[in-house]
């Protein structure tokens, strides 16, 4: 059973006939406006099954059950629209607490040990208070950036 039930108005059948039949668009946008018309329930609409359309436009079920979840909840224009990146990752420490890291990083490492790890470094960070919390891959990333070493004979 199909969880979200495409309804179209007239108006909008008629914009989304024009909108596939006139213009230049991207191909992903058009797939979706056919989408939505193949999966029409109103009267006059063919209302086919998600299986049918997949066949029909050629592609995936998940991409169907996406447009049609889209235009259920937030209009025809969401459903048409491109969706935005939702995988970025904003930065962990900012110049003053980068700054605080490296200086940790070259500083001597704690008794008892030869060296800096990076769950040390994420641990040393949290007890000196310049981050509430960090974890070990924030602390890699930020040290994979600089270009410094300590082991290199040109760390400039």
């Amino acid at each position: 059973m199909v969880k979200y039930i495409v309804r179209l108005t007239l108006e909008e059948r008629t914009q989304l006939t024009e909108f596939i039949s006139t213009g230049r668009r991207a191909a992903a946008v058009l797939t979706r406006a056919r989408i939505l018309l193949k999966a029409d329930a109103s009267e006059g609409g063919p209302a086919l099954s998600d299986g049918e359309i997949a066949e029909a436009v050629e592609t995936s079920l998940s991409n169907i059950h996406r447009v049609r979840q889209a235009f259920v909840e937030e209009g025809l224009g969401a459903a048409l629209a491109r969706q935005r990146p939702t995988g970025r990752q904003s930065r962990k420490l900012d110049g003053a607490q980068e700054a605080r890291l490296v200086a940790l990083t070259c500083s001597a490492p704690p008794e008892g040990r030869v060296r800096w790890t990076i769950q040390l470094l994420a641990d040393r960070l949290v007890a000196l208070e310049s981050v509430d919390a960090i974890g070990r891959e924030g602390v890699r990333t930020t040290r994979k950036k600089t270009t410094s070493s300590r082991g290199r004979r040109n760390s400039g």
